[in-house]
C-alpha cells in the first residue's frame, strides 16, 4: 500500500472512529506498528490529526477530511450521479458549481459530453472551486468564471465577503450543491459555515437547484446550513438510497433520480 493510500484510510477511520491506537491501525492496514507511527507522526505535522500516546485523535470538533483525500470514496456512486446532473443541463446554460468530489465529478462529466464540445459559450460556468475551475479552463467551449474570495485548503473552494461582489451581479439557470448532509427536515448542509454562505448564494441566484449527494450523506445533519429542503427542487443520488428517506424527499415536493 502507497503512502497516499495508507494516509487516506488512516483519515478516513479517524472520520468514522474519532480516535485511532497504532496497533489497531497497523492490524488493520496490515502494515507494521513503526510505519502507523511514522504515518501519524507527518499527518500531525501537517495538522490534519493530533498525536497520542500510541495513537491519534481527530483535528478538532468540526474535523473535515481534505479534498484531496476524499476522492475515493463512493467513486463509483459519485461517477454515476455525476453524469445524471450532467444530462439535466441544456446547451448554452449557466451553471453553478460548489466545491466537493461529486461536483468535481459533475464538471468532469459535462467536459465530455458531446453536444457541449462547440458554442459561444457551449455552457458558462461559475464556481468558487479552484480545483473545478482549473480543470475547465482548457476547455475554450465553456466560459469560466470564478468568485473571489479566500482560499480554504480543505475544499479548494472560495469564501468569503469578496464572493458577494461576483454572485451578487450574476444569474444561474441552475446550481448544483455538493452537500455534507441533506436532510428532508433540516435541509442541506456543509461543516463550515463560510463555504455554506457561499453555497446559500448560489442558491439565490439560480433559477433550480440541484443537490449532488451519495446516499450516506442523506438524512444527516452538519453545522453550518445552506437552504432549506423546499429550496431544492431535485436530488440526485445512489440507488443505495434508503426508501423511506427517499420518500420524505418526495413528500417534500423535491424530484428524486436514483443514479
Amino acid at each position: 500500500m502507497s503512502r497516499d493510500a495508507r494516509w487516506k484510510a488512516l483519515l478516513e477511520l479517524l472520520v468514522e472512529r474519532g480516535r485511532l491506537d497504532v496497533e489497531e491501525a497497523a492490524a488493520e492496514l496490515a502494515v507494521s506498528a513503526a510505519t502507523i507511527r511514522r504515518d501519524f507522526d507527518q499527518l500531525a505535522e501537517q495538522q490534519m490529526l493530533l498525536r497520542t500516546r500510541g495513537g491519534a485523535v481527530v483535528h478538532g470538533v468540526s474535523y473535515e477530511l481534505p479534498l484531496r483525500y476524499k476522492t475515493a470514496r463512493q467513486a463509483s456512486e459519485k461517477q454515476r450521479i455525476a453524469r445524471a446532473v450532467a444530462d439535466l443541463v441544456a446547451p448554452g446554460e449557466v451553471i453553478g458549481l460548489t466545491g466537493g468530489t461529486t461536483t468535481t465529478e459533475v464538471a468532469r462529466a459535462l467536459a465530455v459530453r458531446d453536444d457541449l464540445t462547440s458554442g459561444s459559450p457551449a455552457l458558462t460556468v461559475v464556481t468558487n472551486a479552484l480545483n473545478i475551475a482549473a480543470e475547465l479552463a482548457v476547455r475554450p467551449q465553456f466560459k469560466i468564471v470564478v468568485t473571489g474570495g479566500v482560499a480554504r485548503a480543505q475544499s479548494y473552494e472560495l469564501v468569503g465577503p469578496l464572493a458577494d461582489g461576483v454572485l451578487g451581479q450574476i444569474t444561474l439557470d441552475v446550481a448544483v450543491l455538493g452537500v455534507v448532509s441533506f436532510d428532508a427536515t433540516h435541509g442541506a448542509a456543509a461543516h463550515d459555515e463560510a463555504e455554506a454562505a457561499v453555497d446559500r448564494l448560489l442558491c439565490e441566484r439560480a433559477e433550480r437547484v440541484v443537490v449532488a449527494a451519495d446516499s450516506s450523506k442523506l438524512g444527516r445533519r452538519a453545522f453550518a446550513r445552506i437552504c432549506a429542503a423546499d429550496a431544492v427542487d431535485t436530488l440526485v443520488t445512489d440507488t443505495a438510497a434508503d426508501a423511506a428517506a427517499v420518500e420524505r424527499f418526495e413528500e417534500a415536493g423535491i424530484r428524486v433520480l436514483l443514479a
